[in-house]
């Protein structure tokens, strides 16, 4: 096989020529070019053409011949090749969306935990078979070239991954949509572990090349900052505002596609990445200044260097700031001026975009909005409004105060002061509906003000969502309950209609179909193809559940998915894990209300049991507990928590009096990456949140739906995991909410947990007598003593319950032919928590708009 391009290449689309996604790449006149109405052509479909295309990408892109290419090369290669196959499609999905003039959604979210491409556009684009025959002609393995894939740090957890999974199941169903976030350089960062702290490090995703993204610096939108405000009268004597700002940056758009699966959509995820207007001097370079001949560069590009700056000095505050206003205001005015065709009458815009405000971070461009219309389209008030509340809608991921955002008034009025005074605005309309539907009640106005008093006057964003979206969801059945009734009681009494449910899902193309390829192999053969797309017909596998051959196939793919597991994390971090354990995994996001110290106790107790000869190892189902969390940089007890389940780790996995039967593994870095390996491998899913504090999970719905058994409480998405399962095939442990409750109301005292049961009480007393920490009797006093002291999320309170549970999981482990009948009975039980079945519901009860026939 030759390794030079064909000359009989098919031909890409010319810059002079082309039109992506409503932006224009040259000068020709769309309503002449044959683009207007077709798409280009797409390479052949079959390996030969796929083998020619690859070549060419290599010598061309790459530079290179096959036989000097690096792996690296390759890879790139080998992504620009699949990306050619998607562009057809890319431009054809564009061409009749902007033509059928429909309703399109545009997801405005802060994260984007996408995960790495190339798989996913294989299986999307049906080119994996043939792509791996043609690099097998070229000698090359396409598993080598899967691991050279770092995959973008676009998100820190639930909310980013959320956000991948509902763009690509709206693809998948043909919904026009464009999400919208930020291309942040270094992401969330990369986690590593120095003597059991973690360390934060730089996430470089971007140093050897992203081939998946298009920069388009021609369409780059002005965003700006600062200044002051200014009335004036207009042509025809109308008194009006405008806004003077003191400086801006350039939004730089980086698209994206999502390929639908298999059905020839191929949306778009637009980034923005910050560049000063001015980003070199060259008068004061002459002068030998040379710093600051680039300090405007320098300050225009942090807006978009990290994911969620750390936020505790003033300083970090303005920026988290900076970067929300950056992204939305970019992403209003691309869809207004780049999506719409000319002269489109902005009082019909609700017609042609609903904005999703995936939490508080978007709700900024609720004030954007109506500057824009007020300000620059000369609506008046009323009308500006009446197109605004139309055009938003607002999810709330949270119960948590602390999660909601508030701004401080002096800081909104310092960087957008326009902004502020539209909110004020908005604010007294507002309290005015209020006070005429509630007259003499002053307090309910002062509670429902969208302008908060103490500790500093502010700005809450979660109020101005509420009132300025026409749908308010949750994300759970109980978390829906919980907003109306705890976090905005006010607001769901006055406008009961505006609030509904929607549970979140998780797409089955990567959490099943390419996480876990032997069963999906094995779904297939049993009940046909079709279900990937229909997650519900999971239920055809029930009856399989009583048939041995079946659960027989079923556990050789658990115990070959733990192999693989055991060869990544041998390969990656050096972490070797025994054969025959029960696997039990707790990965989420560290904070305390997710309880990973609970985890950590009841690991601590079992050790403690051993060595203190109230049982023997022997006594002890044979378990490795596999933690994956990254801490907030300035959390520092989710730190701390960190640090001490290293230290636990050391000394559990040194211990010879436990004879192997106890282990912990704590793998740095936990990613989209390392979860499509650790899910399928795992028997045991912890979901230990106190009970109403999680909004949802979906890392709940992953491990159910890849056959392990779920230990939780009453909390977030596990409520309907345990309905739809059945009891006998959850573990439930702890308070309800109620509960919860009622022993906060009462006044919660952890400590009496602590002197009430001998056995927690010697599980903290050991990590108290430094045996965990070299000596040291100090080292973890902030996590004992605030367990001890505060315990504000209550886990000795459900200590006990957790660990009798914990035994009736030994108890139907030891059963391995029930264990497995239940674990099937999750997966058939489970396809509910599609994100296919999430974006039905959202276009049914909050968006009122339908897939393109």
């Amino acid at each position: 096989m030759s390794d030079t391009a064909q000359p009989n290449r098919p031909a890409a689309p010319t810059a002079e020529t082309s039109t992506v996604n409503g932006r224009r790449l040259g000068p020709a006149s769309t309503a002449t070019h044959p683009l207007a109405t077709a798409p280009v052509g797409s390479p052949s479909h079959n390996v030969d053409g796929f083998v020619r295309e690859f070549l060419h990408e290599l010598n061309t892109n790459q530079g290179v011949t096959l036989s000097a290419s690096s792996l690296n090369d390759q890879y790139l290669a080998l992504a620009s090749t699949v990306k050619n196959y998607l562009m057809a499609r890319w431009l054809e999905t564009g061409l009749k969306t902007r033509a059928a003039k429909v309703k399109t959604v545009g997801y405005l979210s802060a994260e984007y935990l996408l995960g790495r491409q190339l798989d996913n556009a294989l299986l999307a684009s049906d080119l994996a078979d043939i792509a791996e025959k043609g690099l097998e002609l070229c000698g090359i393995d396409l598993a080598d070239l899967r691991v050279q894939e770092v995959e973008p740090g676009l998100g820190n957890g639930g909310l980013g991954r959320l956000a991948a999974c509902f763009i690509d199941s709206l693809a998948t169903m043909d919904v026009p949509s464009i999400g919208y976030g930020i291309r942040y350089e270094y992401g969330i960062f990369r986690q590593t572990f120095v003597d059991g702290r973690q360390v934060e490090q730089p996430d470089t995703w971007l140093a050897l090349g992203a081939p998946w993204e298009f920069p388009h610096p021609e369409s780059a939108v002005q965003v700006h900052f600062g200044g002051h405000t200014e009335r004036y009268a207009d042509d025809g004597g109308q008194e009006r505002t405008r806004w003077v700002p003191s400086w801006n940056v350039l939004a730089v758009p980086y698209n994206y596609m999502v390929p639908g699966y298999l059905n020839g959509r191929v949306n778009t995820l637009r980034l923005w990445s910050a560049q000063a207007t001015k980003a070199f001097d060259l008068q004061i370079f002459n002068s030998g200044d040379y710093a600051q001949a680039v300090r405007a560069q320098t300050f225009a590009e942090n807006i978009s260097k990290v994911l969620y700056p750390e936020d505790s000095t003033p300083q970090g505050k303005e920026l988290r700031l900076q970067q929300q206003y950056f992204f939305v205001a970019a992403s209003l005015r691309d869809f207004i001026d780049h999506e719409l065709e000319p002269g489109f009458d902005l009082h019909r815009l609700p017609e042609r975009i609903t904005f999703q405000l995936n939490d508080t971070h978007p709700v900024i461009a609720v004030p954007e909005l109506m500057r824009i219309l007020i300000d620059e389209h000369g609506f008046d008030w009323d009308e500006a409004w009446e197109v605004t509340r139309q055009c938003f809608d607002y999810t709330c991921h949270t119960l948590l105060p602390e999660a909601l955002e508030v701004w401080p008034t002096e800081l909104l009025g310092r960087l957008l002061p326009r902004h502020l005074e539209i909110i004020f605005q908005i604010n007294d309309q507002f309290l005015s509906l209020v006070r005429q539907t509630y007259p003499g009640d002053e307090m309910l106005a002062r509670r429902m003000s969208m302008i908060s008093e103490h500790p500093e006057r502010g700005v809450r964003m979660a109020f101005l969502a509420t009132v300025a979206a026409s749908r308010v969801n949750g994300v759970a059945e109980l978390h829906s309950q919980l907003l109306r009734d705890k976090v905005l009681p006010d607001f769901s009494s006055l406008w009961p209609e505006k609030f509904t449910n929607v549970t979140n899902g998780v797409t089955p193309r990567r959490f099943v179909r390419l996480s876990n390829p032997l069963l999906s192999e094995l779904i297939t053969d049993t009940i046909g193809a079709g279900w990937l797309t229909d997650l519900e017909r999971l239920k055809e596998l029930e009856p399989y559940a009583d048939d041995p051959q079946f659960r027989e196939r079923f556990a050789a793919v658990k115990a070959a998915n733990k192999h693989r597991l055991t060869d990544l994390l041998r390969a990656r971090d050096g972490i070797d894990l025994p054969d025959g354990h029960l696997l039990d995994v707790m990965v989420k996001r560290l904070h305390e209300y997710k309880r990973q110290s609970l985890k950590l106790l009841h690991i601590v107790s079992l050790y403690e049991q051993v060595i203190s000869g109230k049982i023997s190892a022997a006594d002890l189902t044979p378990r490795t507990v596999v933690f994956g969390a990254k801490a907030a940089p300035g959390y520092r007890m989710a730190k701390d928590t960190i640090h001490l389940i290293n230290k636990v780790a050391a000394k559990v996995n040194a211990a010879p009096e436990l004879e192997e039967r106890l282990k912990i593994a704590f793998p740095a870095n936990y990613n989209v990456t390392l979860a499509e390996t650790l899910i399928p491998a795992a028997d045991l899913s912890e979901q230990i949140s106190l009970a109403g504090m999680e909004a949802s999970g979906t890392g709940n719905m992953k491990f159910a739906l890849n056959g392990a058994l779920t230990i939780g409480t009453d909390d977030g998405a596990n409520v309907e995991i345990r309905r739809l399962v059945g009891d006998k095939h959850f573990f439930l442990f702890g308070m309800d909410e109620p509960a919860v409750s009622a022993l906060g109301a009462k006044g919660y005292n952890p400590g009496s947990c602590y002197e009430a049961n001998p056995q927690l009480k010697a599980t903290l007393d050991l990590i108290l007598s430094g045996h965990f920490s070299d000596g040291d009797r100090h080292l973890f006093d902030s996590v004992v003593y605030n367990l001890l002291n505060q315990d504000r999320f209550m886990a000795l309170a459900d200590f006990q319950a957790y660990v009798d549970t914990q035994a009736k999981v030994e108890e139907r482990y030891a059963d391995q032919e029930a264990w497995t009948r239940s674990t099937i009975l999750n997966v058939a039980r489970t396809g509910y928590f599609s994100s296919d079945r999430s974006m039905r519901d959202y276009l049914q009860r909050i968006w009122h708009t339908s897939p393109m026939l």
